[in-house]
C-alpha cells in the first residue's frame, strides 16, 4: 500500500525549500515527483554538477516562438527536491503536462498568460491574505509561511482546499492536474512505498484525498495535439528570475531570497553587514556603527508592524535612513547588487547541447571571454590578433541574432578600435539552437545565415548593404561574394535615388574594412562607383518640388553621401580608384553635382543653404557671402531666409566667429526683421542655433556684443594688451621650437 504526501510550496520560496528538504529527510520517500514537464526525467542525473540559477529550456526544433523556461534557483523547493534525491539514489520524475502537449497550441498559451500563469482567474494568496485582514499578500505569505521555521503543509492544504470552493480550473490548468493525478496512479502502480509530490500549493487539493477516476482524467487529456519538443539545462540569471512571470512564478527580490535561504541564522545582520561592504567597496564611509544601528532600525520596524522578523521592505528602509544616510543612489547600487544579484548560473559540458552552443563555449574559453549577467564594458584593439579574432566572434554572433555583445562608441581615435557592451541572457542559447541547422560552427553558422539573408526577395537595398558591412567585420570571406551579388543586382535595378544615398555609406565603410581589418572585399569599389554615379545622375531631379520635412529627409541623406565620398578620395581609396582604370575621382564627380545644384532658382532653401555650406567647406565657392546675401534680401521671405540659414549653419557655429562678414549679414537681416515676421521664424532660428555647442554660441554672443560696442557689423577684434602677452607668447614658441627673435 502505498503513502501519497502531497507537499505544497512557493515555488521560489526559500522557507519552502528549507522545510521541504527537512520533510523529505524525515519521509525518506521510495519516490518524488515534481512539478515539471517529464521529457526533462532523462535530465535529473545532470543536477549536482550543475550550478543555479539555471532552467530547464523546452523548444519545438524550427519554431523559435514555440519555446518555453522553467527556471530553478538554489532557493526553489523543486531544486532542492531534485538535489535530495540524486543524493539519495531515489528515483525523481517531472509530473507536470509534457511540453510536447504544452508547446503544441499557442492559442491556449496566451489564454494562459492572460489568466497570469496558472491559467487562474483567481490569486489564491490574495484571497488567504484578504480572509486574514491583509492588503499585501507577499508580504502575508512571508510572514506566515517563508519566516517560519517550518512551512506548516497541512495547514496550507487546507487553505488552499478553500480557496478553491468554487475555483475549480479549466482549460490547460485541468489538463495539467489531470496529467499529475495520471502520473501519481503510475507511480503507485509501480508499487512505490512512500511517495513525496512537490507542487505548488495551488495544486494540493487536486491531488489529495480520494483521486477522480482515471477514465475521466483520461477523457481530459484525449486528443491534445502534440509536437516534438526537446529539451535541456540552460544558464539563467537572477535578473530574468525577477522579471520572469511565465508560470505566475516570478519574484521581484531573488537575491534577497537567496540570502534567506543561505544564511538561516541572523539573516537580518548579516544582510545589512554585506550592504555595508558593498558601498565601501564604492567608497562611501560605512563604519560598524553604521550596521549597528540600522540592525536595530530594520528589528524596531519589523516590531512597530507586527512581522516575526524584518523584511526586504524594512532592512532597505534602515539601510536608507542609515547606510546611505538618505542617498537613493546608494540605495540603487544595493537593489541592483543585492536584492536582484549579478548571479549566472552554469551548465557542464555533460549537457546536451547542439554543436554551435559547443562550439561557442570552446571559442569563449580560447578568446578568455567568459559570460556575465551584468553589462560589462570591452574595448578592443584590432591591431592585436586576440582583440581581432574577439571581434569577428561578437559581429559573428550578431548575424546570428545572438546579442551577447552591444557595439558602441569606441574610446579613442582611429578605426583599429572597438567598443562593445556584453551581457549574456538565457534567450542567447535558445536563438543558437534555433540556427543550429546552418552550420556546426558560429563562422559556418553566420555564413550560411548571411546566404540566407541575401537571396530573400523582401531584401532592401539599405539592407543589403548593412549585410555587406557586417560579413566584413565577422570576418566571412565565403559569404561575401554572393551577398556582393545579391547587391549589385539589387541597385541595378532600385530606381529610387534616396534608396541609393540611405545604402552607399554603409558601402563605403565596408570598402575601408579591407584596408583596416585585413579582409577581402574585392569588386566592392566597383558596385560602390557605380552606385555613386547613379546618385549623381539622380540626385538633381530628387530636389525638385520639396516641401519642408521632404527636403530635411533628404538633407540627411545629402550629408551622409558627403561624409562618405570623403572617405573614398582619401589616398588608399584613390590608389584603389586609378588602379580600376576610373576617370574622374569618386569626390570630383560628387563637388561637381552639387555645384550644378547649388545654381538652381528652384531649391527649397533648407538645401540651397546646405549645399552651399558644403561647397564652402570643400574650397569650391569663393562667394559664399554674395550668396547669403542674395537669401536674404527683401526679395526673398522670411521662412525661406530661416531655412537657408538652417542648412548653411547646421553642424556648427564657428564660420560665424571666424567670418566676421557672414555674421554680419546673419545679424543685419535679423535685426531688420519686423516684430510678427520675426515671431514667424523663431522656432527655426531656435533649432539652428539650438544646434550649437556652448561654446560656439557664447563666442557667437561675444562676437555680437563686441559688434554693438564698435558699431562694426564684424565685431571688431578687442585689443590686446602686448606686455601682459608676452609671457604667453613666449612659452607657446618655446613649445613649438622657435626663437622669437
Amino acid at each position: 500500500m502505498s503513502t501519497v504526501s502531497v507537499l505544497g510550496v512557493r515555488h521560489h520560496g526559500p522557507g519552502s525549500a528549507r522545510a521541504l528538504r527537512r520533510e523529505l529527510e524525515r519521509l525518506r520517500p521510495d519516490a518524488i515527483l515534481v512539478e515539471g514537464p517529464p521529457e526533462a526525467d532523462a535530465l535529473v542525473a545532470l543536477a549536482p554538477d550543475l550550478e543555479p540559477p539555471i532552467a530547464l529550456l523546452a523548444h519545438v526544433p524550427g519554431a523559435p516562438a514555440k519555446a518555453a523556461f522553467w527556471p530553478f534557483a538554489e532557493f526553489s523547493p523543486e531544486w532542492q527536491a531534485i538535489l535530495y534525491g540524486v543524493a539519495a539514489g531515489v528515483p525523481v520524475r517531472f509530473c507536470d503536462l509534457p511540453a510536447a502537449h504544452s508547446l503544441a497550441d499557442e492559442a491556449e498559451g496566451e489564454e494562459e498568460a492572460e489568466a497570469g500563469g496558472d491559467g487562474l482567474r483567481t490569486d489564491p494568496i490574495g484571497a488567504l491574505a484578504a480572509a486574514a485582514g491583509h492588503d499585501d499578500p507577499e508580504r502575508w505569505w512571508e510572514d506566515v509561511v517563508e519566516h517560519r521555521g517550518d512551512t506548516p503543509f497541512e495547514a496550507i492544504a487546507e487553505a488552499m482546499a478553500a480557496v478553491r470552493e468554487g475555483h475549480e480550473p479549466t482549460g490547460r490548468e485541468a489538463r495539467r492536474e489531470a496529467y499529475m493525478r495520471r502520473t501519481l496512479r503510475a507511480a503507485i502502480k509501480e508499487g512505490f512505498g512512500t511517495i513525496a509530490v512537490v507542487c505548488g500549493a495551488w495544486h494540493v487539493p487536486a491531488l489529495t484525498g480520494p483521486l477522480p477516476p482515471a477514465s475521466a482524467d483520461n477523457a481530459l487529456l484525449r486528443g491534445m495535439p502534440k509536437v516534438k519538443a526537446e529539451l535541456t539545462w540552460v544558464p539563467w540569471t537572477y535578473g530574468r528570475l525577477a522579471s520572469w512571470s511565465g508560470y505566475g512564478a516570478g519574484i521581484t527580490s531573488p537575491g534577497w531570497y537567496h540570502h534567506l535561504f543561505a544564511a538561516p541564522d541572523r539573516p537580518v545582520e548579516r544582510w545589512l553587514t554585506e550592504a555595508a561592504a558593498v558601498l565601501r567597496e564604492e567608497g562611501l564611509p560605512v563604519s560598524s556603527a553604521h550596521v549597528i544601528e540600522s540592525v536595530r532600525l530594520a528589528a524596531t520596524l519589523a516590531g512597530l508592524r507586527g512581522r516575526p522578523l524584518a523584511g526586504l521592505g524594512e532592512v532597505t528602509e534602515a539601510a536608507r535612513a542609515v547606510l546611505c544616510e538618505g542617498d537613493d543612489l546608494a540605495v540603487e547600487l544595493i537593489q541592483r547588487r543585492m536584492v536582484v544579484g549579478d548571479r549566472l548560473g552554469h551548465v557542464t559540458d555533460g549537457t546536451p547541447m547542439v554543436p554551435l552552443q559547443r562550439d561557442l563555449r570552446e571559442q569563449r574559453r580560447r578568446l578568455k571571454l567568459r559570460p556575465e549577467a551584468l553589462d560589462r564594458e570591452l574595448d578592443l584593439d584590432l591591431r592585436k590578433p586576440l582583440d581581432l579574432e574577439r571581434s569577428h566572434l561578437l559581429h559573428r554572433l550578431r548575424m546570428l541574432e545572438v546579442g551577447w555583445g552591444t557595439p558602441g562608441q569606441a574610446r579613442g581615435k582611429g578605426t583599429f578600435r572597438e567598443s562593445w557592451t556584453l551581457q549574456w541572457r538565457p534567450e542567447h542559447d535558445l536563438a543558437l539552437i534555433e540556427h543550429a541547422a546552418l552550420g556546426t560552427t558560429v563562422a559556418a553558422a553566420a555564413a550560411q545565415r548571411a546566404r540566407d539573408l541575401a537571396g530573400a526577395t523582401s531584401a532592401a537595398l539599405a539592407d543589403l548593404t548593412a549585410l555587406v558591412e557586417l560579413c566584413l567585420l565577422a570576418d566571412l570571406p565565403k559569404a561575401l561574394p554572393g551577398v556582393l551579388a545579391a547587391l549589385s543586382a539589387k541597385a541595378a535595378l532600385d530606381t529610387d535615388v534616396t534608396h541609393l544615398m540611405a545604402a552607399l555609406p554603409a558601402m563605403v565603410r565596408a570598402h575601408r574594412y579591407g584596408d583596416v581589418r585585413g579582409t577581402s572585399a574585392e569588386g566592392l569599389a566597383v558596385i560602390v562607383r557605380s552606385m555613386l554615379d547613379r546618385i549623381c545622375v539622380g540626385l538633381p531631379v530628387a530636389v525638385t518640388a520639396l516641401d519642408d520635412d521632404a527636403a530635411a529627409g533628404l538633407l540627411k541623406h545629402v550629408d551622409a553621401v558627403h561624409a562618405a565620398v570623403a572617405l573614398l578620395t582619401e589616398p588608399a581609396a584613390e590608389a584603389a580608384d586609378d588602379a580600376a582604370g576610373e576617370g574622374a575621382s569618386p569626390g570630383g564627380r560628387w563637388l561637381g553635382t552639387l555645384r550644378g545644384i547649388a545654381d538652381r532658382p528652384d531649391l527649397h532653401g533648407l538645401i540651397e543653404g546646405r549645399l552651399t555650406r558644403l561647397l564652402l567647406d570643400c574650397g569650391e565657392l569663393d562667394d559664399a557671402g554674395d550668396r547669403m546675401s542674395r537669401a536674404m534680401s527683401r526679395g526673398q521671405t522670411p521662412v525661406r531666409a530661416a531655412a537657408w540659414v538652417e542648412g548653411f549653419l547646421s553642424g556648427g557655429g564657428l564660420l560665424l566667429v571666424h567670418d566676421p562678414r557672414l555674421l554680419g549679414l546673419v545679424d543685419a537681416w535679423l535685426t531688420a526683421l519686423p516684430a510678427d515676421q520675426f515671431t514667424d521664424v523663431l522656432p527655426l532660428l531656435r533649432r539652428t542655433f539650438g544646434g550649437f555647442a556652448a561654446p560656439e554660441r557664447r563666442a557667437v554672443g561675444e562676437r555680437v556684443s563686441a559688434a554693438g560696442r564698435t558699431g562694426d557689423p564684424g565685431g571688431a577684434e578687442p585689443d590686446v594688451d602686448e606686455r601682459r602677452a608676452a609671457g604667453a607668447v613666449a612659452t607657446v614658441l618655446a613649445i613649438i621650437g622657435r626663437d622669437r627673435g
